[in-house]
């Protein structure tokens, strides 16, 4: 039988205080997983602590700072000590900035590139030696439809997961024959509070623009939810993927295999 069970494995997911990260996290308790988060304000630490407790999940939380290569590598350490070698790394941490090309200030570009992008390779790179003194590891990086797909007002974000997509290839590449595999998955519009506003009936009791934009563009006619993610991260994090390495699961209710309706 298939194993998609994850019992007995440590897992971390960056960034698991709320949304995509806290899904992903829940479902890998579910399956049997020791659920280990951090995040880089204290108060959204504690918050996600007493939201995975309400839930039945012992997680235990880390405040860190993931593009400092320094406090990362103590957090790993002090995780292993505490808690036991790292199984599964999610690199979901991430930031996006909403500003036309000409517009953005270049220390804006490169705070969107350090957190989407150098934060995963330091993650990855603190993690890898003892998946690879263990025999077997798995890499899960959060990537986007903007791996593959740019639109106005997101260069900096596009930049960095279209870097991350690569990443995610480089490291299979590299480290494939340790039995450490690294995949991505690239959410589609996915319902969580930072797109509620966006969701918004309109006064007139009509969709807000963006809603009926991304509703039309895609071919499940309705957005994501964060439990739509749940399955394909258990997948690539369990024994079953034990043999796909290197390819972004793009969860999106087909929105890359459409070119849209002829208006």
């Amino acid at each position: 039988m298939v194993n998609f069970r994850l019992d007995g494995k440590v897992a971390l997911v960056t960034g698991a205080s709320y949304g995509i990260g806290y899904a992903i996290a829940k479902a890998y308790a579910e399956a049997g997983a020791t659920i280990v988060f951090n995040d880089i304000d204290e108060a959204k630490l504690k918050k996600g602590l007493a939201d995975y407790k309400a839930d039945g999940i012992e997680a235990h939380a880390y405040l860190c700072d993931v593009t400092d290569e320094e406090v990362v590598k103590d957090m790993v350490e002090k995780i292993e000590k505490e808690i036991g070698v790292i199984d599964i790394l999610v690199n979901n941490a991430g930031i996006i900035k909403r500003v036309p090309m000409i517009e953005m200030s270049v220390k804006d570009f490169r705070q969107v590139i350090d957190i989407d992008l150098n934060a995963p390779f330091i993650m990855a790179k603190a993690v890898i030696p003892q998946m690879i003194k263990k025999g077997h590891g798995k890499i899960i990086n959060i990537c986007s439809m903007m791996s593959e797909l740019g639109r106005e007002t997101v260069s900096a974000y596009a930049a960095a997961k279209g870097g991350l997509k690569m990443l995610t290839r480089n490291i299979c590449a590299e480290y494939g024959q340790y039995n450490i595999q690294c995949n991505g998955i690239g959410p589609g519009y996915i319902e969580t509070p930072q797109t509620a506003p966006l969701r918004e009936r309109q006064p007139d009791g009509s969709r807000h623009p963006f809603d009926a934009f991304i509703v039309t563009r895609t071919p499940a006619a309705r957005w994501g939810t964060t439990d739509d993610l749940q399955g394909p991260a258990v997948f690539l994090a369990s024994d079953a993927s034990n043999f796909v390495n290197g390819h972004v699961l793009y969860v999106d209710g087909g929105i890359l295999a459409y070119i849209g309706k002829q208006p």
